[in-house]
């Protein structure tokens, strides 16, 4: 099975030795999405609810970039260094993504890259 490097200006570029998102066939894997703001490529400022909403703005648009969106979202991993902040993401979350919702883990965490509080990754499905 082929598969295809999917990349956006409308989303952060990567910091490390990964892909925004891989496509292998109706599957499009994207990399976790930490609050950066792709423009100054620094975390947004605003406070928790700002820095989750850029987390899912920035998975829309690598979503959109592999031709699909996040309704075709099939399982959602989120990372969070307070899970005192799950209810805000629940709220948010349901913004971007329609019933039915996908398959999703939340995992508090100690630490995530350049001192974000929040991380979302996901797996659409093309089909």
């Amino acid at each position: 099975m082929s598969r295809t490097i999917i990349h956006t200006d409308k989303a952060p570029q990567a910091i490390g030795t990964y892909s925004q998102a891989v496509r292998a066939g109706d599957t499009v894997y994207l990399s976790g999405q930490i609050p950066l703001d792709p423009a100054t490529k620094e975390l947004v400022g605003g406070g928790i609810e700002a820095e989750i909403r850029q987390v899912f703005e920035n998975l829309k648009a690598v979503a959109e970039a592999a031709g699909g969106t996040l309704a075709q979202a099939v399982k959602v991993n989120l990372y969070l260094t307070d899970l005192s902040h799950f209810p805000k993401v629940n709220e948010i979350m349901a913004q971007y993504f329609p019933q039915p919702y996908p398959a999703r883990a939340a995992v508090g965490v100690a630490q995530l890259p350049k001192g974000a509080r929040v991380e979302a990754e996901c797996v659409l499905n093309l089909g």
